[in-house]
């Protein structure tokens, strides 16, 4: 009689296999992460590749504009600092989802650090085009400014876009 009231009562700790098909809490959560994940890297690469486009223009409207090819060289390394600065962006990005989420304390510490690597990275390049090759200062700031621009735009109206595309599809 004992063995058929436990049988009855549905005892989970006699039978193991019952507690495995249970799922997880935050069992839902993982592909989520994953496909955000993989969405982030996407548009990283995306806003890269348009910064690259824009500078390019830039570039070759400077060349137009001044018939000087020391302009639009001025343009390059600026708009190329920038894509420096959105190419960095995007590698530590891709890196940060080596780390564990859950260590807040690593993650603050390891974005002040690829802050002020990508700052120091900036002020190192530009300071380059100034300084070393002697580049038109006004240009080679027009170049960075419109980079930093793009990077800003893009990453605002593509993250829009690609938002409202996932709540089409829901």
């Amino acid at each position: 009689m004992d063995s058929e009231k436990g049988d009855k009562s549905g005892g989970n700790e006699h039978n193991p296999d019952r507690n495995r098909l249970t799922p997880k809490l935050n069992a839902a959560i993982i592909p989520a992460l994953f496909k955000a994940e993989v969405q982030e890297q996407q548009l990283a690469r995306r806003v890269v590749r348009l910064q690259i486009l824009i500078t390019l223009a830039a570039a070759g409207v400077a060349y137009g504009l001044k018939s000087s090819p020391q302009y639009a060289i001025a343009v390059l390394g600026g708009g190329g600092v920038s894509v420096l600065n959105g190419t960095l962006l995007a590698w530590r990005v891709s890196r940060s989802t080596l780390h564990p989420a859950h260590d807040a304390h690593l993650q603050l510490r390891l974005m002040y650090y690829y802050a002020a690597e990508r700052f120091l990275a900036v002020v190192t390049a530009l300071g380059l085009c100034l300084a070393a090759f002697k580049l038109p200062p006004l240009a080679v700031l027009s170049g960075f400014v419109l980079g930093q621009a793009t990077l800003l735009a893009a990453r605002l109206l593509l993250k829009i876009k690609i938002e409202s595309g996932v709540k089409n599809v829901q």
